[in-house]
């Protein structure tokens, strides 16, 4: 137990490890000066070269890559992660400001997806090749098909201006999360709703299923006691590696409907040069994919007994 727990250890931090490498790597190659930037946005005219200068040495630019990420990597294992070149304020405190209201949407955004996949999925595996099951399948494969951006403006159009169901743009209330979450888990319900069907095909035609329905067990309890929980072990995988892929998307999705959180504030920071912004969302964003995918492993275990505490089937 111990040695698996080290070894999660050691994956987890060699991960988030390349990660801040490759991301400041390609920060530092994006073309344009901060410190020129930077300045003209606060000041509203071009800065001087000397004002130019004297804020790349107090920021470090001036120094060579390889400086730049260690004074870095030394700050963020002690927990800091910089401060923004355009505010002044702590990234972590603008990231701990932040995470809750894009948590917030995932979590919210997976809810949606669970809710729309799995009875549908359940259904077209149980109705295998009726007018439920082609339905189901062409309704994921449009869920699919939709990129976030369009579905986002459509359900603001729709909901929003033409029928004043919710609001538009913002965060705080109910209201506000209904469209943003349903945008983000749309595509991802789709997914697993297929996954499902699969699953369950594949396990309604288990001996143990069959011997079930042979010794008089209601069709309901072999559908949603004994096939339901053995098809869900494959979908917790999709499941939790998807949550990484969620706050990816909730990049875009914040952005159509103007709501605070990560992804507002990483674009924000890459049109601004905020590069410090900037390497504390991937890394956070990182860190949760991470453990998320480390959580999914201990998933299976309480899924299926044959799993044990190494990954393995006994």
């Amino acid at each position: 137990m111990i040695r698996a727990l080290v070894e999660r250890l050691g994956s987890l931090t060699a991960v988030l490890f390349g990660v801040s490498l490759v991301s400041y790597g390609f920060v530092s190659l994006t073309p344009g000066d901060p410190a020129y930037t930077i300045l003209r946005a606060q000041r509203q005219s071009p800065p001087s070269d000397a004002e130019v200068a004297a804020f790349r040495a107090e920021h470090g630019l001036d120094e060579p890559f390889v400086v730049q990420y260690v004074s870095w990597l030394s700050e963020a294992l002690r927990g800091d992660l910089g401060t923004s070149y355009y505010t002044s304020e702590p990234v972590t405190t603008l990231l701990l400001e932040s995470l809750p209201n894009t948590l917030e949407l995932a979590v919210a955004a997976m809810a949606v997806s669970l809710l729309l996949a799995v009875p549908t999925g359940v259904a077209s595996a149980v109705h295998r090749d009726t007018w439920i099951d082609r339905t189901s399948q062409l309704v994921a494969l449009l869920g699919v098909s939709m990129p976030n951006f369009w579905l986002g403006y459509l359900l603001i159009l729709v909901c929003s201006l033409w029928l004043g169901l919710t609001p538009a743009a913002g965060s705080g209330t109910l209201g506000h999360l209904i469209l943003p979450a349903i945008t983000l888990g749309t595509g991802l319900a789709a997914v697993v709703t297929r996954l499902v069907r699969t699953s369950m095909l594949e396990v309604l035609e288990a001996e143990y299923v069959r011997t079930a329905r042979s010794k008089g067990v209601r069709e309901r309890l072999v559908v949603y006691k004994h096939a339901l929980r053995n098809a869900l072990v494959p979908v917790v995988t999709i499941v939790g590696l998807q949550f990484g892929f969620v706050l990816n998307g909730a990049v875009i999705v914040e952005v159509v409907f103007q709501r605070p959180g990560l992804g507002t504030l990483l674009v924000d920071a890459v049109f601004a040069r905020d590069y410090p912004i900037v390497q504390g969302v991937v890394l956070v964003t990182a860190f949760v994919f991470v453990v998320t995918n480390q959580l999914v492993d201990l998933a299976y275990v309480a899924l299926d007994p044959r799993v044990d505490r190494g990954g393995d089937r006994a």
